[in-house]
């Protein structure tokens, strides 16, 4: 599932407010028309506090967030994303199962960076069947581990 993309009219829409209520992060533009995806689609705003939420500055001539502490950015464009989440998916499923798992940690087993893993098991990016089988095949071989002990 490929995320839609919301267009602006023109291409000088920047961005004038950044916000975070109810598990969203909001963007108000200079057009002012608001925006807002929910932090699933960024891992590592999720998990920051309010405060190194709110550490954020603009840049790019307006059309970027820059988060320097979180070594995070997001880009304009990608608050005209209207695709949604779907937490129900077999990643979700398997971390939900087994929430003693640690994210970091598989996703350095399995070579991949933790926000994609992340974004995976939240539902904002689908695995493809190789990364997808990936993803059994390491926690398979952590399970044989397990049984070691």
């Amino acid at each position: 599932m490929e995320p839609t993309l919301r267009l602006t009219p023109d291409k000088t829409e920047t961005i004038k407010r950044v916000w975070f209520e109810n598990e969203r992060i909001y963007m108000l533009s200079n057009k002012d028309k608001a925006y807002s995806r929910p932090l699933e689609a960024f891992p590592i705003l999720k998990e920051a506090s309010e405060e190194e939420r709110n550490a954020f500055i603009i840049t790019h001539h307006g059309t970027a967030l820059r988060w320097k502490a979180l070594d995070e950015d997001i880009h304009i464009t990608s608050f005209f994303i209207t695709e949604e989440p779907n937490a129900q998916n077999e990643v979700a499923a398997i971390f939900k199962r087994f929430p003693q798992l640690n994210i970091s940690e598989i996703a350095r087993q399995m070579g991949i960076n933790k926000s994609l893993l992340s974004k995976y098991i939240y539902g904002i990016k689908k695995p493809s069947p190789e990364r997808l089988s990936l993803i059994k095949e390491t926690l398979h071989t952590l399970g044989i581990e397990l049984m070691k002990v």
